[in-house]
């Protein structure tokens, strides 16, 4: 998942809170906490970073906490949170 492009998906909407944020996806109609700033940070990111590294990086999260992000981020994944990004073909 790390070298692979992803985006939040197009169905969800992500509502600022002290703790970080609420993701809301109007499709399934799931509601999620983002418990952390960085994360959600990490989840902006996915949209303008080539892959999941470059987001973390960018976002400022330590190398050792990657895998721990990866995971959260799977999870997203699972209710489609996120999804997988097609690359862009420009000729």
């Amino acid at each position: 998942m790390l070298d692979e492009p992803w985006a939040l998906s197009p169905s969800v909407a992500l509502r600022p809170e002290p703790f970080g944020a609420l993701a809301y996806h109007f499709g399934n109609r799931k509601l999620t906490f983002l418990k952390r700033p960085e994360l959600v940070a990490v989840v902006r990111a996915l949209d303008t970073e080539p892959n999941v590294r470059s987001a973390l990086v960018a976002s400022g999260v330590p190398e050792a906490q990657h895998a721990a992000y990866a995971q959260a981020l799977a999870g997203l994944a699972r209710t489609d949170m996120i999804r997988p990004r097609a690359e862009e073909m420009s000729e």
